[in-house]
C-alpha cells in the first residue's frame, strides 16, 4: 500500500533535487528521488516513503523545453496526491529569460494547479540564504553579499545574477504579479498580511525568510494557502526547511534521523565539469592530499573525440588500478571556463557533462567501485543519466556542507545498485570535500 504523501518535488537539477532530499532526511522524512518518471514497479518499491522527487534539467533548459517537459509533468506530480508539490530552485535563484526560466515554470505550476498564486519561499538560514524585503543575499567565505555582489554567483558562467530584488529578478521572466510579504510582517502580523495578498490574486506570492524566525512563520503560511488551494509552491530547500517545523510539531514526522558513518575507501573516482573557485580549492587540496587529477579540454566531449576520449578512459583507469584515488576536470577555476569559446555550439555544455557521465559509468563498472562524486550542478544532472541508475535515497547527510549528501543508488545493474554518489553543486563544500568522501566521515 503506498502511504499517503506529504510531499511531491522536482528539481531544476540534480543537486538541487539532492538537497531537498537531504533536509528533508534530517527531519526524518523518508524520501526517495527518481531521475524520471517511475515506472509502476519502480513506485511500488518505495511504496512507504513519504516524500517523491523527480530529479530535473530545467535549470538549464530553454521556455520551449520547459514547455514540453514541465507541463506533463507537473500534471503527473499534481495526481499523486501529496498536501505540497514543491517546484525546487537554487537558493540562489540564477535563472535568465533564455536559460532556467522560473518565471515560466511558475506559470507553468500555476495552470497545472488549478490558477492558484504560487507561493515562494527562497531563503533558508540553515545555507547562509537569506531574503530581506524581496532581496536575496547569500553567504560566501564566511561574508554574507547581496546575490548581485556574490563574488560566484554574479559570474556564473551561465546565469549570473546582476538583480538581487527577487520581483525584479521575475519580472523579466513572467508578467504574472509578484506580491510580496517582508520580514516585518513575517511574525505575528503574517496570517493578516499574507491574506491581504492572497485577496489581490497575485500570480504569486514571496514569503521573506532570514532567520528562524521567518522561516517558521513561512512554514504556518505555506500550510495556510496550501488549504486555500496554493498548494504548488517554488523555491529552494528551504520551503522543506519551513514544511517540517510544523510536521514535526503536529507529529507527522519524527523530527530527527540517524545515520551510520560513513568508511573510508582505498579509491575515490571523482569526475568534474564544475568552473566554481569553490571547486577549483577542492581539487588543489585533494591534489595536496594525494589524489591524481587528469584534466581533459572538454572540447574533447563536444566533439566526439574518441581517441583523446579512450586515452582519458584508459588513463583514469590505470590510475585506479594501481589503487590511487583521481579526479577527472574539464575546468580548474572561473579562468579555465571555456563558455564563450562554446557559447556557439548548440548542446555543447549537456555534451560535456554526458561524457563525463560516460566516463565515471565506465570507471565504476570496470574498476569495481563502491563510491563515486561528480562535481557541478548542471553537470550532475547529465552526468548521472550516463549510468544505469533511477533512484536515489539518502545515505548520509553531511552536516559541514549542507546540500550534498552522499546518496545511495538503485539500479537494475549490479554494477551500480548500491553505489554510494555524492552529486556536488559548484559552489557547495569546505575544500576538504572530496578528501572527507575517500577518508570517511564519522
Amino acid at each position: 500500500m503506498t502511504t499517503p504523501l506529504l510531499l511531491a518535488f522536482y528539481g531544476d537539477d540534480l543537486t538541487g533535487s539532492t538537497d531537498v532530499m537531504e533536509s528533508l532526511a534530517l527531519s526524518g522524512v523518508e524520501t526517495v528521488l527518481f531521475l524520471d518518471r517511475p515506472s509502476e514497479a519502480q513506485r511500488r518499491r518505495f511504496a512507504g516513503v513519504q516524500a517523491l522527487g523527480i530529479a530535473g534539467t530545467s535549470r538549464s533548459e530553454t521556455p520551449d523545453w520547459m514547455d514540453r517537459h514541465l507541463a506533463p509533468m507537473f500534471a503527473w506530480l499534481a495526481e499523486q496526491g501529496a498536501e505540497h508539490v514543491h517546484y525546487k530552485v537554487c537558493s540562489t535563484f540564477d535563472s535568465s529569460p533564455e536559460i532556467g526560466n522560473i518565471g515560466r515554470a511558475i506559470e507553468l505550476g500555476r495552470a497545472a494547479f488549478g490558477g492558484r498564486p504560487v507561493p515562494i519561499v527562497v531563503g533558508a538560514p540553515q545555507l547562509k540564504r537569506y531574503t530581506a524585503f524581496g532581496e536575496l543575499f547569500a553567504a560566501f567565505r564566511g561574508e554574507v553579499f547581496r546575490i548581485d555582489r556574490h563574488p560566484v554567483m554574479s559570474r556564473h558562467p551561465v546565469t549570473p545574477m546582476h538583480e538581487a530584488d527577487l520581483r525584479r529578478h521575475l519580472g523579466a521572466q513572467t508578467a504574472l504579479a509578484i506580491a510580496l510579504v517582508d520580514g516585518r510582517a513575517m511574525g505575528e502580523e503574517a496570517d493578516a498580511a499574507a491574506d491581504a495578498a492572497l485577496a489581490g490574486d497575485p500570480g504569486a506570492i514571496l514569503l521573506d525568510v532570514l532567520d528562524a524566525r521567518t522561516q517558521t512563520a513561512a512554514g504556518r503560511q505555506l500550510a495556510r494557502l496550501a488549504d486555500r488551494g496554493c498548494r504548488f509552491v517554488v523555491g529552494s530547500s528551504g520551503v522543506e526547511y519551513a514544511l517540517t517545523q510544523g510536521w514535526a510539531a503536529a507529529g507527522c514526522i519524527a523530527g530527527t534521523a540517524r545515520f551510520t558513518p560513513l568508511p573510508p575507501v582505498a579509491r575515490l573516482a571523482v569526475v568534474s565539469g564544475s568552473c566554481s573557485p569553490t571547486t577549483e580549492r577542492q581539487i588543489r587540496e585533494a591534489e595536496a592530499q594525494g589524489f591524481d587529477a587528469l584534466a581533459f579540454d572538454p572540447r574533447g566531449f563536444v566533439a566526439g573525440d574518441t581517441a583523446a576520449i579512450a586515452a582519458l578512459q584508459a588513463d583514469a583507469l590505470a590510475q585506479l588500478a594501481e589503487g590511487r584515488s583521481l579526479i577527472v576536470h574539464t575546468a580548474l577555476g572561473p579562468s579555465s571556463d571555456l563558455g564563450e569559446a562554446l557559447s556557439g555550439q548548440d548542446g555543447a555544455r549537456h555534451a560535456i557533462a554526458r561524457g563525463l557521465g560516460r566516463l565515471q559509468a565506465r570507471l565504476v563498472a570496470e574498476a569495481g567501485l563502491g563510491r563515486a562524486v561528480i562535481a557541478g550542478g548542471d553537470t550532475s544532472s547529465h552526468a548521472l543519466r550516463e549510468l544505469a541508475v533511477h533512484a536515489l535515497t539518502p545515505r548520509l547527510p553531511l552536516a559541514q556542507t549542507p546540500g550534498s549528501p552522499v546518496c545511495l543508488a538503485h539500479s537494475d545493474d549490479p554494477a551500480f545498485d548500491g553505489l554510494e554518489i555524492a552529486l556536488k553543486g559548484g559552489q557547495v563544500g569546505h575544500d576538504d570535500y572530496f578528501v572527507r568522501l575517500r577518508d570517511g566521515i564519522a
